[in-house]
């Protein structure tokens, strides 16, 4: 048996983390990943405030910890205190601009104000590392795409499965009712 693959979710938010309010970041990624793969799969969470020190090291923390995928949520704004992106960049082994790229792509289809997002994505060893809006909605949406579109939008997953594989991580299946993972012919393995 095989183990679970270990996913790291951190919620960015001052207020959220203060227990002003609740956090409704952590739990639309977690339902928006057990709808989307079929892989076996836990979760490592972290709730913490806008500060760039804090957030490098969970992220940190949580690559060491053996995560193949961390997403973030929150904190990518222009606000003085949005400070997600150069967290994540100080991390860095390589940056990957196409998902931020295709995140406010899909974003410029709903709201004007999509330019302002600062959403980064980057590997770091064997984990890719993405940068995520802050609304529920927009998690969602930029995650699956707009699959109803004309012509139809990928959302940025389609990629994640294959991106792990090529830095050396886990194997990850979707549900193609809800995200179709993109392989190349030779990169698809046969069904378990």
């Amino acid at each position: 048996m095989t183990q679970p693959v270990r996913i790291g979710l951190v919620s960015v938010s001052d207020r959220a983390s203060a227990g002003i309010y609740e956090d409704k970041g952590l739990p639309a990624l977690k339902d928006w990943l057990s709808r989307a793969l079929t892989t076996p799969f836990e979760v490592e969470q972290r709730l913490i405030p806008d500060e760039q020190a804090a957030i490098s090291a969970a992220l940190v923390e949580l690559v060491d910890a053996g995560c193949a995928l961390v997403l973030t949520t929150g904190g990518t704004g222009p606000a003085p205190r949005d400070v997600t992106p150069e967290a994540t960049l100080a991390v860095a082994d390589k940056v990957m601009p196409g998902f931020g790229e295709q995140m406010r792509q899909i974003s410029l289809a709903f709201v004007p104000t999509a330019i302002l997002s600062r959403q980064v994505a980057v590997v770091r060893g064997q984990s890719l590392i993405i940068n995520l809006p802050g609304q529920p909605k927009a998690i969602a949406e930029t995650l699956e795409g707009l699959p109803r579109a004309t012509p139809p939008v990928p959302g940025i997953f389609a990629a994640v499965p294959y991106c792990i594989d090529l830095i050396g991580g886990p194997y990850l299946e979707t549900d193609e009712a809800v995200c179709k993972a993109f392989r190349p012919k030779n990169a698809i393995r046969p069904k378990a």
